[in-house]
């Protein structure tokens, strides 16, 4: 049984021509560890890059980027959803991903389940500023919403000094707990992810089935 994982960089730059951002260096070091546990990594969607419409549905219409990307997010096991931290919140462009994320409420199947459920997702959070924590809470009660499951230690994070001018792709070398948590999200995720395409949620009259 192969696991696939998958990032979404949510930071505002492009990523064509533009160099990797600290968003890019903690998505890269989830992704290696859940490498070293045996998952794919089916690369990284840079959501600056793609034109994706505003709205709740899962396909707003001619132009949006949106459905294609859908697909490429669900056909893997774990997602790494990373994000920069402005303004000590998450950015824009995080949010509108968790926005189309709600049309996952009404596209269920016969037993309740949503396109998310049975997913494990992972945080990956930078900046200069104080807002991980509080990220992670928003991110959490969004994704849970819709269906993604969460480990224990689910929020991978760097946070500099305020109004700081040094950034976490800057740094030397991995601060000891980001690589300590780095791990441990790792391996609890490629164990849930596991468990659960093993044996999917039952849903609604499912209880009891597959006991």
């Amino acid at each position: 049984m192969t696991l696939r994982a998958i990032a979404l960089n949510c930071s505002l730059k492009s990523g064509k021509g533009a160099e990797a951002s600290s968003t890019d260096r903690m998505t890269g070091l989830i992704a290696d560890a859940l490498t070293q546990k045996g998952v794919a990594f089916a690369g990284t969607i840079r959501i600056a890059d793609h034109d994706i419409k505003p709205g709740v549905t899962s396909d707003e219409g001619k132009g949006d980027a949106w459905p294609a990307l859908r697909e490429r997010i669900l056909a893997a096991d774990i997602l790494i959803f990373g994000t920069p931290v402005w303004l000590g919140q998450m950015s824009s462009l995080a949010k509108r991903v968790c926005e189309r994320m709600d049309a996952f409420l009404s596209e269920t199947d016969d037993q309740g389940r949503g396109p998310a459920y049975g997913k494990v997702a992972l945080f990956a959070i930078v900046g200069n500023e104080d807002g991980a924590h509080s990220i992670t809470a928003q991110l959490g009660q969004a994704l849970i919403d819709v269906g993604w499951t969460l480990p224990p230690f689910p929020g991978c994070y760097w946070v500099g000094e305020a109004m700081g001018e040094v950034d976490f792709k800057d740094l030397p070398k991995v601060p000891e707990k980001v690589d300590e948590t780095v791990r441990m999200a790792a391996s609890n995720a490629a164990h849930l992810a596991g468990l659960l395409k093993e044996r999917p949620y039952p849903g609604i009259g499912g209880i009891g089935k597959d006991q």
